[in-house]
C-alpha cells in the first residue's frame, strides 16, 4: 500500500510503500473478445515475453451481469485458473465505466446529461450519470459480487475500480446532488449568494432548489458556480469509487485498491484527496506529440503520478505501438517505447502496463497499438515487448523503495491543484487563450530541459525540502494557501510566481487594488492593468527574453526589476521582479515567456537556489538522467535521446548490460542504462 494517508499540512503519513515482488509488466487483457484457442496462444506468448501481470475485466459488465441480477463468472473463473496454471497475476477491474444495454432500457434516468440538455444513448462507453441511485446500486452489487469471489485469489495484484472517471453529469440526479454539496459547503443560502457574488445580473437565489448545475445559458455563467460544480463533480465521483472500495472490502479482500487517473487532455478530478483514498495511485498515459517533447511528456506524467501518490506508484496503460496527434495515429519506434517505459519506472513507476495486450479484431478502438499487434507475435514489434521483458527482469531489485517511500529526491517543488485548472476554463478571461496545463507542462519542461529533478507540491503541504517553488497560473487562491506561500519565503524558500496567479480567491472574487491581491504584499510588487498581447506578437526585454501572449503594467513597491521591458508601450517598465522576504526571495514573472526564455529563469532560480542536474554533462548531450532510490542503493536511469554517442562514468555496474561503468560505459544513441550506485555517488556523462 502507498502512503495515502495525509497529515493536517497535505504531506504523506508513513505507511507501507507499494512495492510488488518484481516489477509488474503487461496490460489490459481482454479474453472474452477471442475464441479459447487464442487464449491459449496469448498465455504462451505472455510467457515468451515475460509478462507476468494483466489487467482483467474493465470494460466486460455485460458478460459478467446479463441481465439485471444474473451473474456469470464462468468465463473469468477460466482465464484466472489459466493465468494461474502460468504463474501470471491480475489486477481485477469492476466494470462500472461501461454500463451494459440493458441496464441503459431498464434505468434510462440513469443516462448522462450534457450541459447542452441532450441525454445521451447507450453505445459507448462511460455512459452513466454518476449520482443516479440505481446506477450506483447496481455499481455496488457487481464490485461485491467481485470481491466475494476473486478477493483473496493469491494471483490478485490489486483491484482497478472503474476505469478513466470520469463522465460529467448535468442532468436531474446532478442537480440535487449538487444542492446537497452545497449546503454542506455553504451553510445558508445567503452564505453562497456571497460567495458567488450573485447580486450580478440578477443572479441572487432565494432557496437551493433554484440552483441548477452549470448548463449551457445564453451568454456566460457565474465562474464560481462553474469552478464549484467540477469540485462538486470530483467529490461525487470520488464518493462513487469509495462506495465499490467499501463493498471490496467488506468481501473481505485486502488487496490494494486504485482507480486509473487519466492525463493530459482532460481533468475532471482533484487528484491530492483521490489519492488519500486510494491504497496505491495509477495512471494511465499517452503520449501528444511525435517530437522531442514527447519525454518531457513521459516525465511530467510520472512526477505528477508520484507527487499524486507520495511514493511509488503504478503505470496502467500507454501505447506500444503509437501516439494519436490530431485525426492520426503516428508509429512509436520501438527504441522509443523501451526508453519510455523505462523513463516511468525512472520516476516511481513499479510498472510497465500497456491498453492493451492483442490488438483487437473489431470495435471502437480495433486501431488502438497493443503489445501482440494485428501482425501477431513474429513480428519486429512483438521482438521489442520480448526485449522489454527481459530488462524488468533485470531491473527487478529496484521495486523496493527507501523506508520512507521518497523514489525521487527533488531540491524544486512545482505547486499543483486542479482549482488552477478549472479557474481558467472559466471564460471571458483577459486573455482566454491561457490554459493551467499548458502553464504547468511549461514550468516542469523547463527543469527537464536542464537535467533537473522535480516535484509536485499539494497547497498547504510541507514543503520546508524544495530549495526553490514554483506557482504557475494558479489564479484562484485561497487565503490560507496566500499565508503557506508566505511562510516558506519567510522561512528561507525561494519562491517564483507567475503571472494570473493568486488574482482570485477560492471564489473566483477578484480582489481590491494591483493584481495579484491574494499575493501583492508578498510580491512588493502589483499590476495596475493587464495587456494582453496579440496572437504571434512577442515583445523584448532588456535581458534578451522576449514575451507572448501576456503582460502586465507594474508597479514597484519594495521590489526591485529583474527584466524590464526593452520596447514598446511598456519600455522601460518592469516584467520580472524580485523581493526579499525574511530569511528568503520571491520572483514575479508578470509576463508570459517563451519556452526558451522561461527555461533560461527557471534555470538560473535553481542555481542560484544551489540545485544542481542529477548527472554532470547529461543533458547537454541529450541523455536524460533519473536517480531513482531504492531501499540500500540509488538506481540511475540514463535515457540516450540524442544522436552521439556518450560516455558514462560512475560507480556501480549496469543492470542491464552488466559492465562495470567505474571503467567507463559507453552509450549509443537510442541505448539506455540503469546503473546502480551508492546513496548520492556521483555519475558524470561525457563525450565518447
Amino acid at each position: 500500500m502507498n502512503a495515502s494517508i495525509r497529515d493536517t499540512t497535505g504531506a504523506p503519513v508513513a505507511t507501507t510503500p507499494y512495492a510488488p515482488e518484481g516489477l509488474l509488466f503487461g496490460g489490459d487483457y481482454n479474453p472474452e473478445q477471442w475464441p479459447r484457442e487464442t487464449w491459449r496462444e496469448d498465455i504462451a506468448l505472455m510467457r515468451r515475453a515475460k509478462v507476468n501481470t494483466v489487467t482483467l475485466g474493465v470494460f466486460s459488465w455485460a458478460l459478467l451481469e446479463p441481465r439485471e441480477g444474473e451473474y456469470d463468472t464462468g468465463w473469468l473463473d477460466e482465464i484466472v485458473g489459466l493465468l494461474d496454471e502460468a504463474g501470471i497475476g491480475f489486477f481485477l477491474a469492476t466494470p462500472t465505466a461501461s454500463p451494459p444495454p440493458w441496464f441503459t432500457l431498464a434505468h434510462p434516468d440513469a443516462m448522462p446529461v450534457r450541459a447542452d440538455g441532450v441525454v445521451l444513448s447507450h453505445g459507448s462507453r462511460d455512459t452513466y450519470a454518476i449520482s443516479a441511485p440505481a446506477y450506483r446500486a447496481a455499481a455496488r452489487r457487481i464490485a461485491r459480487l467481485l470481491g466475494e469471489r476473486y478477493g483473496r485469489h493469491p494471483r490478485l495484484r490489486g483491484w482497478h475500480v472503474h476505469n478513466e472517471y470520469g463522465t460529467i453529469d448535468h442532468g436531474p440526479h446532478a442537480a440535487t446532488a449538487f444542492r446537497r454539496w452545497l449546503r454542506a459547503r455553504y451553510g445558508t443560502i445567503d452564505a453562497l449568494n456571497a460567495a458567488w457574488c450573485t447580486a450580478f445580473w440578477s443572479q441572487r437565489y432565494g432557496s437551493w432548489e433554484e440552483i441548477l448545475p452549470s448548463r449551457a445559458t445564453q451568454y456566460l455563467h457565474n465562474p464560481a458556480l462553474a469552478v464549484d460544480f467540477r469540485r462538486f463533480s470530483s467529490d461525487e465521483m470520488l464518493a462513487a469509487f469509495a462506495e465499490q472500495k467499501a463493498e471490496i472490502a467488506a468481501a473481505g479482500s485486502r488487496a490494494p485498491v486504485t482507480t486509473n487517473f487519466m492525463l493530459p487532455t482532460w481533468n475532471h478530478l482533484e487528484q491530492w484527496s483521490w489519492a488519500d483514498a486510494q491504497d496505491v495511485v495509477s495512471i494511465d498515459h499517452y503520449l501528444d506529440t511525435t517530437g522531442p517533447d514527447a519525454e518531457a511528456h513521459v516525465a511530467y506524467g510520472s512526477d505528477l503520478t508520484r507527487s499524486w501518490a507520495g511514493g511509488p506508484w503504478v503505470l496502467m496503460e500507454q501505447n506500444a505501438r503509437g501516439i494519436r496527434v490530431g485525426d492520426r495515429t503516428f508509429a512509436k519506434s520501438p527504441g522509443r517505447m523501451i526508453r519510455n517505459s523505462l523513463a516511468y519506472i525512472a520516476r516511481g513507476s513499479q510498472s510497465s502496463l500497456f491498453f492493451q495486450w492483442r490488438a483487437g479484431a473489431g470495435g471502437a478502438e480495433q486501431w488502438h497499438g497493443a503489445l501482440v499487434p494485428h501482425s501477431g507475435g513474429e513480428s519486429a514489434a512483438f521482438a521489442a515487448v520480448e526485449e522489454l521483458g527481459g530488462m524488468l527482469e533485470a531491473l527487478s531489485e529496484v521495486v523496493e523503495p527507501p523506508a520512507d517511500g521518497r523514489v525521487l529526491d527533488a531540491d524544486v517543488g512545482i505547486v499543483w491543484h486542479a482549482d488552477g485548472w478549472w479557474a481558467l476554463e472559466t471564460p471571458h478571461l483577459p486573455n482566454d487563450a491561457i490554459a493551467y496545463p499548458d502553464e504547468v507542462r511549461a514550468t516542469h519542461r523547463s527543469f527537464w530541459r536542464a537535467g533537473i529533478a522535480t516535484d509536485f507540491v499539494r497547497p498547504g503541504a510541507d514543503a520546508s525540502r524544495y530549495r526553490l517553488l514554483v506557482v504557475p497560473a494558479l489564479a484562484s487562491l485561497p487565503e490560507e494557501t496566500a499565508e503557506w506561500l508566505r511562510r516558506y519565503v519567510e522561512e528561507g524558500g525561494r519562491l517564483v510566481v507567475t503571472f494570473l496567479t493568486g488574482v482570485a480567491d477560492e471564489h473566483q472574487r477578484i480582489g481590491d487594488g494591483p493584481y495579484p491581491a491574494m499575493l501583492r504584499d508578498l510580491l512588493g510588487a502589483g499590476s495596475e492593468e493587464i495587456l494582453p498581447l496579440a496572437p504571434g506578437e512577442k515583445v523584448a526585454l532588456d535581458d534578451g527574453s522576449w514575451v507572448e501572449e501576456w503582460t502586465e503594467r507594474v508597479v514597484l513597491d519594495e521590489a526591485t526589476a529583474l527584466a524590464s521591458y526593452a520596447d514598446g508601450p511598456l519600455a522601460g517598465m518592469p516584467a520580472i521582479t524580485v523581493a526579499r522576504r525574511g530569511a528568503g526571495t520571491v520572483v514575479y514573472a508578470s509576463a508570459r515567456l517563451v519556452q526558451e526564455s522561461r527555461d533560461r529563469l527557471l534555470a538560473g532560480q535553481a542555481e542560484a537556489a544551489g540545485v544542481s542536474q542529477t548527472a554532470r554533462g547529461a543533458r547537454e548531450r541529450g541523455v536524460e538522467a533519473v536517480r531513482r532510490r531504492g531501499a540500500r542503493h540509488d538506481f540511475v536511469f540514463l535515457l540516450h535521446h540524442g544522436d552521439v554517442d556518450v560516455r558514462v562514468v560512475a560507480s556501480g555496474a549496469d543492470l542491464l548490460s552488466g559492465v562495470d561503468a567505474a571503467r567507463g560505459l559507453s552509450l549509443a544513441a537510442g541505448e539506455a542504462a540503469v546503473v546502480r550506485v551508492e546513496r548520492d555517488a556521483p555519475v558524470e556523462v561525457s563525450s565518447a
